[in-house]
């Protein structure tokens, strides 16, 4: 007699039959605490709790009757969206910009609205999987494009789409991290990001730019997003304010051409973002308030950055190599010809530290072996100088 379970399995649609494990956690219980440098968490000491909670007491004390009841999204928020859009260049308006339960949620809904199964989806090589996972989950086909010290490898990417119009296929979207890449870090170069906007507009491809990081400047001069660039409105800017502000408050945000975001709001099948938090938000970031904390935000993960770049120099063997990223929560190792990131792993984990192999951020889970990400985010300082020195020693163990 088939079982519960089996009969059960039928009924899943194919796209989540076979289950995936989760992105976040070690799998199994380590025999020790392992210093995690794996995941790129905020840093909790960084959250403003006491200013949260003022906002919080705000919002209940004069707004309760329209932040507890069934409502839109507060507008307020999606103004300030709109004013720092458009301090970087970009012709935002407010009926462009759509607020969502993090930029993971609008990564997720991007493909419910392009991809049918088989169509093609162009991704970095290596990405953030978080986002990738759902494309595959759609159905679709992914082309990968390298990158390397300059961001997204352009040049491949226009070789890949002449290709592909000589065969008469359009890409539903092109995904890039361009500021503060994750995993590398790197950043993409300004040649580079007009080239990928001009190649956009040539074959009528939207590029998705993901900045989740693009505040987080701690050397160097900023560049424009792609979404400044853009003349044509092929780009679809993506950011949050995990990085920014607290990521457990789930707010992300999406700036498109009006067609995107009416049908994004097709498929928002709960509707708006919670007209609480998103007030609780906006009253926390009045005010420049949020520029100030942004401030310190960049001071402190440098100090990190910088501590973690010291002690790779220290504790790795000298043919390990990485780029100095000037932003974000990652640095990305190159590991010495021969040394497995897996094998390195798990002697790591049996020390008592880990990280994220390189072959986590790669679809084809045979690459990325050679690598590995570093995130510098959430440990102190001193506890990812230990970590790296735990690492370092693990190199033995090969």
């Amino acid at each position: 007699m088939t079982s519960t379970t089996d009969r059960l399995e039928a009924l899943f649609a194919s796209r989540v039959r076979d289950v995936v494990p989760p992105l976040f956690g070690a799998a199994g219980e380590p025999v020790r605490p392992l210093i995690s440098l794996s995941y790129g968490l905020a840093d909790p000491i960084l959250f403003p709790r006491a200013e949260l909670m003022a906002a919080a007491a705000e919002v209940l004390a004069y707004e309760a009757a329209e932040s507890l009841n069934y409502a839109m999204s507060y507008p307020g928020l999606t103004d300030q969206i709109v004013a720092r859009l458009q301090a970087e260049g970009v012709a935002a308006q407010p009926e462009h910009v759509l607020v969502g339960y993090g930029s993971g949620q609008i990564l997720a809904l991007l493909p419910e609205i392009f991809v049918e199964p088989g169509d093609i989806v162009i991704i970095e090589a290596p990405s953030f999987l978080g986002a990738v996972r759902r494309f595959v989950q759609s159905g679709a086909r992914l082309i990968s494009i390298p990158v390397d010290e300059e961001g997204m490898n352009v040049e491949m990417l226009a070789d890949t789409l002449r290709d592909l119009a000589a065969n008469g296929q359009r890409p539903k979207f092109i995904y890039t991290i361009p500021t503060f890449h994750n995993p590398t870090g790197v950043t993409m170069t300004l040649p580079r990001r007009r080239q990928l906007v001009d190649l956009a507009a040539e074959y009528g491809v939207p590029v998705v730019e993901d900045d989740a990081y693009i505040d987080l400047r701690f050397a160097g001069e900023p560049l424009p997003s792609l979404a400044a660039l853009d003349q044509d409105g092929w780009v679809i800017r993506v950011g949050t304010y995990s990085k920014i502000l607290a990521p457990g408050l789930r707010i992300g945000w999406v700036h498109a051409r009006r067609e995107i975001i009416d049908r994004l709001l097709m498929v928002k099948a709960e509707g708006t973002t919670g007209p609480f938090i998103t007030r609780l938000v906006a009253r926390f970031c009045a005010d420049g308030r949020l520029e100030r904390h942004i401030a310190t935000l960049r001071q402190h993960y440098a100090v990190k950055c910088a501590t973690m770049a010291a002690a790779i120099r220290r504790h790795f063997p000298a043919e390990a190599s990485f780029v100095m990223p000037a932003g974000g929560f990652f640095i990305w190792v190159q590991l010495p010809k021969g040394v497995s990131a897996r094998a390195l792993l798990e002697a790591s984990r049996a020390r008592g530290a880990e990280f994220l192999a390189g072959t986590a951020c790669f679809v084809e889970r045979e690459r990325g072996d050679n690598a590995m990400r570093l995130a510098f985010s959430f440990q102190s300082s001193e506890r990812i100088e230990e970590a790296i020195a735990i690492i370092g020693s693990a190199f033995a163990d090969l």
